[in-house]
């Protein structure tokens, strides 16, 4: 399998997590978390990100209901999505990404952190789970 380099996006109303993988492709891990302020400066923040790790795509979680139906939020997300793929030139890859952010709560809990006080932590860990459930995908098919 070729190496590839992602960025994965949980893009949520009020902040971005962003994940990134090695350059094997195996292991997705949690980068930052960028605040929304507007649309260009998260096209510089994430297009400055990408340069820096040599992103190939942009792996974005799909915050489907769960009935597998698009709702307000997925079309949202999609909306965003969309542009920054054309902004920075970059395909877009859509994630279910329904239950990430609980599975981010988990994994701190079992940690032993604050889940009430860390919700840049969770968005960055969801972006790595989103991220790791693509690279898990792709290296089975």
């Amino acid at each position: 399998m070729a190496p590839i380099s992602a960025l994965g996006l949980d893009i949520g109303r009020r902040r971005v997590g962003v994940a990134g993988c090695d350059g094997t492709g195996l292991i997705a891990t949690g980068l930052t978390t960028l605040l929304r302020r507007s649309f260009a400066d998260l096209v510089a923040d994430i297009q400055q990100i990408a340069q820096v790790r040599q992103a190939q795509v942009l792996v974005v979680g799909l915050p489907l209901n769960m009935d597998g139906a698009e709702g307000f939020q997925a079309r949202q997300v999609r909306k965003v999505a969309e542009g920054l793929g054309v902004a920075l030139t970059m395909p877009v890859i859509y994630v279910d990404e329904r239950l990430s952010s609980v599975e981010a709560e988990q994994l701190m809990r079992a940690a032993g952190q604050s889940v009430s006080q860390e919700k840049a932590l969770i968005d960055r860990k969801a972006a790595a789970i989103i991220l790791q459930r693509w690279l898990d995908e792709r290296r089975q098919s």
